[in-house]
């Protein structure tokens, strides 16, 4: 298997090319979580893997509760299936917890009992379904004797979101809100810890492989011992390849993917496509990391062709106008940038945009 072979899997196991999902839900569940600090950039995350979706849909999603925005992992913000938030976040968090403990105490005083004043505060504030914005939950701390300054509010929403006690509720206007979770999603289910390491796992193996047992471990935050475990327990629905001296891990019953014309996609800052993998040389030329990557992880939107990393971009919305600006790393070929137009046509229908401009190539 080579490096293209891995590419054009992944593209069609991630459902960016190929088969696509009809509802926003079943794009969260198919790849476990999708990384959610960019919001917007979230939403086409989900949007793009679908057969036809505009952003009020991923949004709609949300709002009706069949997805969640919560810290699942890696104490990033992600999208989750409202089933599966539950079982994750007690599967997950603890680790992280544990490690941030002494920092959040050393350098913001928050304590055990800086945490449980807190919960109680938001269950007397959110109880009987109300949704608060961060600044209304941070008011009712304040009411309480909670200090939430020089971002003390922000590691107590995150620590009691990984508790379980809170997660983000749909928007009000630009504003994101906040709820109790055994309100908004009562339906969460809960699982023994073998059997959801061996569902995490199947999960990711399923949706994002080729991958090896060291992008799992980075993807979902586990130790190496548990994210091995996980393996061994996923692997009858699994099957290995062999590239470079490296064991990739993939689904047994996932078609082998061809692709004959040039395929370009949009992928938003923080895409699955290219965080979930510790090792990204199947998708990225080295010589190019600086330009697609902040400095920890890669973080600007990115242009893919045939599966690989060519530049980034960027947009502008005015009103219902977009603007597309490309910045590919070396010039693309004619039917490259033609591809290129029509993916950003396809962006601007996501957005509901009348208006899209795309700069030339």
């Amino acid at each position: 298997m080579t490096k293209p072979d891995i590419a054009r899997l992944r593209l069609h196991n991630q459902r960016i090319a190929g088969d696509k999902f009809e509802r926003p839900a079943d794009v969260v569940s198919w790849l476990g979580a999708v990384q959610a600090q960019d919001y917007l950039g979230a939403l086409w995350a989900v949007g793009l893997r679908m057969r036809s979706a505009i952003e009020a849909d991923i949004e709609q999603a949300l709002a009706n509760r069949t997805i969640i925005r919560t810290w699942p992992m890696r104490g990033t913000l992600h999208f989750v299936a409202a089933a599966d938030t539950r079982w994750m976040l007690e599967l997950l968090t603890p680790r992280i917890v544990d490690n941030n403990a002494q920092r959040l105490l050393r350098q913001f005083g928050l304590d055990e009992a800086v945490f449980a004043r807190s919960k109680d505060l938001f269950e007397r504030a959110l109880e009987g379904g109300k949704r608060l914005t961060r600044n209304a939950m941070y008011e009712a701390l304040e009411a309480g004797g909670v200090s939430t300054v020089d971002g003390r509010g922000l590691h107590i929403l995150g620590r009691l979101a990984q508790d379980g006690v809170i997660c983000f509720g749909s928007r009000e206007g630009k504003q994101q809100t906040f709820a109790l979770l055994d309100e908004w999603a009562p339906k969460s289910k809960r699982m023994p810890r073998d059997e959801a390491l061996a569902e995490l796992a199947k999960r990711y193996f399923t949706s994002h492989g080729p991958a090896t047992l060291q992008d799992f471990a980075w993807w979902s935050g586990l130790t190496a011992a548990d994210a091995k475990a996980g393996l061994e327990m996923a692997k009858r629905f699994l099957v290995q390849e062999v590239s470079d001296s490296q064991i990739y891990w993939l689904s047994s019953s996932m078609p082998a993917a061809k692709d004959s014309a040039t395929t370009v996609y949009l992928l938003p800052a923080y895409d699955e496509y290219t965080v979930a993998h510790k090792d990204r040389s199947a998708v990225l030329d080295p010589k190019y990391t600086k330009q697609a990557n902040s400095g920890n992880g890669i973080f600007y939107p990115t242009i893919i062709v045939n599966g690989q990393i060519v530049g980034t971009w960027k947009r502008t919305v005015k009103k219902d106008r977009l603007t597309v600006t490309p910045n590919p790393f070396a010039k693309l070929k004619r039917a490259e940038a033609r591809a290129f137009a029509e993916a950003a046509s396809r962006y601007g229908e996501f957005l509901g945009a009348k208006s899209i401009e795309k700069f030339p190539l």
